[in-house]
């Protein structure tokens, strides 16, 4: 018994089913494909939607992380905040340090955070160990997994900078807190140890609230905790709110194109299967007559076709949904490092919506062609049998045939007209399939042009720094949303252990080698910024810096003393806008700088702001940008004048290609993935339509055999008949494919709090465009060829036998 109806109906179901093989299979592959991709982008579209939250939510992460004056207050009346109104969970109080460390190499990482706590478990705060594992004695220290890196490895040795004899802390393992409470962890002794050398130790306090969800409900609680102690024993709070902006910002650029290309596959799969059903109308029309000439009701063939539809889809959905978690996963897994979050996985209601949706967009496609079948006449569809409509397509046939074509190649592009809903059908598969295409390639060509411009850096030949090799540490990775940790100067007193090398004679050293082009210098330092809290990152630049210019969104690169370029966020920030001055201070050297340019900066964490090295006398740059003359050879060039600088204590290396990495990558990879999928559903579709035509029109290439027609013209006959499809449909889908792009990446750009330059958004080139729809015609002539090759082989005698 079939759940479609009785026996006879269940045999009918069964019969179409197993005789349409090639339908069968492409509704099948082609739910199989929609539905994993869906699945796919529907599992990053969870994570990137809140990865943040996911990991607060499994490390119970503090709502707000506070620190005190041991000396104001007493751990025990810290302790009792714990159980304040509104508190529901408290952990501490911790000793806290401010620890810069130094490597065994003497180079100095940035200052952090160094917290003692016992346990990296607790009620708040419960820190994931990513490598390696917990200080449990003095001499060890665990470090956010944003520092790991050539570097600094798990056995590296650390000491504190401030002390010539400090003890050294051995890195025993790597650990990612979600709420940032702390750079790394300790034992409490340990902390304690470190004090007593003269390093300043407050206490640390982790809280939860019942109600946490604005920053009016955080200050509530903020105000109640320093009310409830002596005055001045609060120093300093952070909220959880900041740093999930902070961390939701990056997150936030993968949602517009993954759901781009989610819009995309579902409309192609209603295409597909709506064309395969419609396509087994028409085809079946004799065998729809016979049905009801048999005692078959309309809602009993309504009922078949639909079971035909749904039964290879179900088998579909059965393979998509574990394919699409297969996939999801090693995608998964790059998203769950990018945003240090924890045990990422396709969340469980993905699996279950995702074929719902999937049989329900069938069965709505399959409806209508079905229902047509239900409506037919039972003596209309005997008489006519297969053959197509009498008079449908004469015109074209006739209009082509006077073109000076090849006979074959007339038919062919006549044959469309003959179906024109099937033919709609392969175009607007052509048209979607070459849309994605061309929106991937956009979008990579893209997110490659973001990349380079956020490290210009590396457009240079040769790079010469004023520190020896052994003091040179790799900066730690970026963290969460794509932003970079602030990068140590090895000048001005940042590096301890051998003396850097003297900038003037460095400049020496380029200015007399014979193969030197031009040079700047650059110096990577924080400034205080005049009415903004805290330091703010900021590149200083000696002599001609064009050619490390950063993306402008607006205004123009330094050119001069008196100028500054600032980041998008700068501007929001501080309330100003280019054109406006701004007082910056670097060590004891104050400057009134006018902004005179936006530039393009993704980092969702750092602000990193350009100036002329000029405005503060004191700066020495610490590495130098070369460009070296035509034809002479940069590793030579650099193997020269490390001869001569290495005795002075800096190197000079080749520039290493820019890596692309982090969100960049997992993007391509998603953006690759999918686009794959939908063009092998588009090629599916095609072959569908052509198989369909090539039947429907066997008996007449049969005749045409017979008279004398070749193998290669029936093939000629069969491909033609796709190419003008396959051209019309290029030509629709790389301007869709165009726009989606111009409307995808500034929403992405929005998404981080920026805006997009032309750099990134003009990647389109005439001839890429051109080679771009010469691919949608491919795409249409591949589907086509195993239906022509058939058509090519097909007996003659086979091809008259009757119905």
């Amino acid at each position: 018994m079939s759940p479609f109806g009785n026996g006879a109906l269940g045999r009918v179901v069964r019969s179409g089913v197993g005789r349409r093989r090639v339908q069968t299979v492409v509704i099948a592959v082609a739910t199989m494909m929609a539905v994993a991709s869906a699945v796919v982008a529907g599992a990053l579209m969870v994570a990137a939607a809140a990865p943040f939250d996911h990991a607060f939510a499994e490390q119970r992460g503090a709502h707000l992380t506070a620190q005190f004056d041991p000396a104001r207050t007493s751990a025990a009346r810290l302790a009792e905040t714990g159980r304040l109104d509104g508190v529901t969970a408290s952990a501490g109080p911790y000793p806290s340090t401010a620890f810069r460390p130094v490597d065994r190499t003497g180079f100095r990482l940035p200052t952090l955070t160094l917290v003692g706590r016992p346990a990296p478990d607790g009620d708040v705060d419960r820190v994931e160990l990513a490598s390696g594992r917990w200080a449990w004695k003095p001499g060890e220290i665990v470090l956010s997994s944003s520092f790991e890196g050539p570097g600094v490895g798990i056995g590296s040795a650390l000491r504190a900078s401030g002390t010539a004899n400090g003890p050294a802390l051995t890195v025993v393992g790597f650990a990612v807190s979600s709420g940032r409470s702390a750079d790394a962890w300790t034992t409490p002794a340990q902390v304690d140890a470190l004090a007593a050398q003269g390093g300043p130790v407050t206490s640390q306090m982790l809280y939860r609230f019942d109600s946490s969800g604005t920053e009016r409900q955080i200050l509530a609680h903020r105000e109640k905790i320093a009310g409830s102690l002596e005055s001045g024993a609060l120093l300093g709070t952070q909220s959880w709110l900041d740093t999930k902006r902070a961390a939701d910002q990056g997150a936030a650029a993968t949602v517009p194109f993954v759901t781009a290309f989610g819009v995309l596959g579902i409309v192609m799969s209603v295409i597909i299967v709506s064309s395969v059903i419609s396509g087994a109308v028409g085809t079946g029309l004799r065998r729809i007559g016979i049905l009801k000439a048999i005692g078959f009701t309309p809602g009993e063939i309504v009922r078949a076709h639909m079971a035909q539809a749904l039964i290879p889809a179900s088998v579909g959905i059965g393979v998509g949904v574990p394919l699409g978690n297969l996939l999801a996963m090693p995608l998964l897994a790059d998203t769950e490092s990018l945003y240090g979050t924890v045990s990422l996985s396709v969340a469980w209601w993905v699996d279950i919506a995702v074929p719902a949706a999937a049989l329900l967009v069938v069965g709505l496609a399959a409806l209508i062609p079905a229902r047509r079948a239900g409506r037919l006449h039972t003596v209309e569809v005997l008489a006519v049998g297969r053959a197509p409509r009498t008079g449908r397509g004469r015109w074209a046939h006739r209009t082509l045939a006077r073109l000076p074509l090849p006979r074959p190649v007339t038919q062919g592009l006549a044959t469309p007209f003959t179906h024109p809903v099937r033919a709609l059908a392969m175009l607007l598969a052509v048209a979607f399939g070459t849309a994605a295409v061309t929106f991937a390639v956009g979008l990579t060509s893209s997110l490659s042009a973001v990349g380079s411009s956020q490290d210009p850096e590396n457009r240079a030949a040769v790079t010469v720094t004023t520190a020896a090799p052994h003091t040179i540490a790799a900066p730690p990775p970026p963290p969460v949303g794509g932003g970079e940790q602030p990068t140590p100067s090895p000048a001005n007193g940042d590096t301890a252990g051998p003396a850097a090398a003297d900038p003037a004679k460095v400049r020496s050293a380029l200015d007399s080698q014979a193969g030197t082009a031009s040079y700047y210098g650059t110096l990577r330092t924080e400034v205080a910024v005049a009415g903004l809290s805290g330091s703010v990152r900021a590149s200083l630049y000696e002599g001609d810096a064009r050619e490390g210019g950063h993306a402008m969104l607006s205004g123009h690169w330094i050119s001069g003393k008196g100028q500054v370029v600032v980041p998008t966020r700068f501007l929001e920030r501080t309330s100003t806008e280019v054109g406006d001055t701004i007082r910056l201070t670097h060590e004891r050297e104050s400057a009134d700088l006018r902004i005179v340019g936006e530039s393009f900066d993704t980092s969702a964490n750092a602000q990193e702001i350009h100036a002329d090295m000029a405005n503060f006398p004191s700066a020495e740059p610490s590495t130098f940008l070369v460009e070296v003359k035509p034809q002479v050879s940069a590793d030579a060039y650099a193997h020269r004048l490390a001869a001569v600088v290495r005795p002075l204590g800096g190197d000079a290396t080749t520039t290493p290609p820019a890596e692309r990495k982090g969100v960049i990558l997992v993007m391509d990879a998603i953006a690759l993935l999918l686009t794959l999928m939908l063009v092998c559903v588009a090629g599916l579709g095609i072959l569908n339509s052509v198989v369909l035509d090539t039947r429907e029109r066997v008996h007449d290439l049969g005749v045409c055999k017979a008279v004398g027609m070749t193998p290669r013209q029936a093939m000629t006959l069969v491909i033609s008949s796709v190419a003008a499809v396959g051209v019309l449909g290029a030509l629709a889908g790389v301007p869709v494919g165009y726009a989606l792009h111009g409307l995808v990446m500034p929403v992405m750009g929005r998404a981080v709090g920026t805006g997009m330059p032309s750099s990134v958004l003009d990647v389109y080139a005439p001839v890429q465009l051109l080679l771009l729809g010469s691919g949608g015609v491919a795409l249409a002539v591949l589907g086509a060829l195993v239906p022509a090759g058939w058509a090519a082989k097909v007996p003659v005698a086979t091809a008259l036998r009757t119905e």
